[in-house]
């Protein structure tokens, strides 16, 4: 075999190779028979069968000529039980032994393929046509061969051709599943992958062969999250230590993101995005964003030596696939610049927000007034510090249930 053959190519010069070594070995049977019977030249048929099927092993392990191979074991499979069957005098004095012939098209739809098949099907037909035409001329040795020595090989030349094919089917089909299994299993892990990278909406897109995904959202919430100081706090840890503490934080982030149904879209260093309102999210996805917001901070407020900085923006966002070999889906727009604007010009252990995100979620939480802060990029802003949910906040929409608030955001 070689390294660069697929799992059905491997398969296909096993199963050959299987078959050859199976019948040479049968062969045996013949050979001794019909020389102990002092048929030489019947037992002589079997025998170059064996040694040139061995000397086509050999050369096939060396150069690993596998058409040369496959032609010369399936010609063997055609022709010599036909000559064995002339050498015996026809289809009664041979018990039938040219049904063995019929290995070779079984062996060429196996190893070849269906037009190639069709040709040494072809061929195989002829040959029983030609042995019935020449049957009335053969001289019959009947009588040199006894009775149960007859019935005996009229059923091993029945059992034998059907019994080989079947147990080669047998192999082919059970290793071709057990390959299906193992293509079904890596698929499985791909789509898990997949899954990983994008929402499943998009990854099914994808995979109907939509090649250029983008679509605008005219109410999306976004929200960025980094940990305050993190750079001098990275320089005095181990590699391996800042990045589970990395792996750690941003795990408890993805379960905060699953719970609430909202779009992890992505991480950049120490930062974390994340965003609502997308791709059929339902109608309070804002709330279900603001409460995230608390549990995060909470989440890290709990590990006592770091602190967040988490700013949120509400509004409409262009959301689409970039790349060809790594894809990611992403967020563009004023919508997203500023939310990263609100993190970055935060106090840490707050939640910023402007002051169209205020709005949007002003039924359910309290806010504090920072009042007007000049954002790099923005100008001049007017923004608020989400506290807390309000004490007689509206409940959940009954059409659009979340899943249960997880804990109280406090005045941060």
């Amino acid at each position: 075999m070689l390294p660069t053959d697929s799992r059905d190519e491997a398969l296909r010069k096993e199963t050959l190779v299987l078959a050859a070594a199976f019948i040479t070995a049968l062969s045996v049977v013949w050979v001794a028979t019909y020389s102990s019977l002092g048929l030489y030249l019947s037992a002589a048929i079997p025998l170059a069968y064996q040694l040139v099927s061995i000397a086509n092993l050999v050369v096939f392990a060396r150069t690993k000529r596998y058409r040369f191979f496959r032609a010369c074991e399936l010609a063997l499979s055609l022709i010599l039980p036909f000559a064995l069957q002339l050498s015996l005098g026809g289809f009664v004095a041979s018990s039938g032994v040219v049904l063995w012939s019929f290995t070779a098209p079984l062996g060429a739809l196996l190893f070849s393929g269906r037009k190639e098949a069709a040709r040494w099907f072809a061929a195989f037909l002829a040959v029983i046509v030609l042995s019935a035409a020449l049957d009335p001329f053969l001289s019959n040795k009947t009588l040199e061969i006894p009775h149960w020595i007859r019935i005996s090989f009229s059923a091993l030349n029945v059992l034998g051709p059907t019994g080989t094919c079947y147990f080669l089917l047998q192999y082919f089909v059970r290793e071709r599943d057990r390959a299906a299994e193992m293509v079904a299993a890596e698929r499985e892990r791909s789509e898990r992958l997949l899954l990983n990278v994008l929402p499943q909406p998009i990854a099914e897109r994808l995979k109907a062969g939509e090649s250029l995904i983008a679509d605008g959202s005219p109410e999306v919430g976004v929200l960025f999250a980094d940990i305050a100081g993190f750079t001098p706090l990275s320089a005095t840890m181990a590699p391996k230590d800042m990045v589970q503490l990395l792996n750690e934080v941003f795990s408890i982030f993805d379960g905060l993101a699953a719970d609430h149904g909202l779009e992890k879209i992505k991480t950049i260093g120490d930062a974390y995005m994340v965003a609502s309102g997308l791709l059929g999210a339902r109608l309070d996805h804002a709330r279900h964003l603001a409460e995230m917001a608390g549990e995060m901070q909470l989440a890290v407020g709990s590990r006592g030596a770091i602190q967040l900085r988490i700013g949120i923006d509400i509004g409409p966002v262009v959301a689409g696939v970039i790349g060809r070999n790594k894809f990611i889906y992403d967020l563009w727009g004023d919508t997203v610049n500023t939310a990263s604007r609100m993190e970055s010009h935060g106090i840490p252990g707050t939640i910023q927000v402007t002051e169209r995100a205020r709005m949007h979620l002003a039924s359910w939480f309290e806010f504090e007034d920072r009042g007007i802060v000049e954002v790099k990029g923005k100008g001049a802003m007017h923004t608020f510090l989400l506290m807390g949910p309000k004490e007689a906040a509206p409940v959940h929409d009954e059409t659009f249930p979340g899943p249960a608030h997880q804990g109280t955001s406090r005045p941060v």
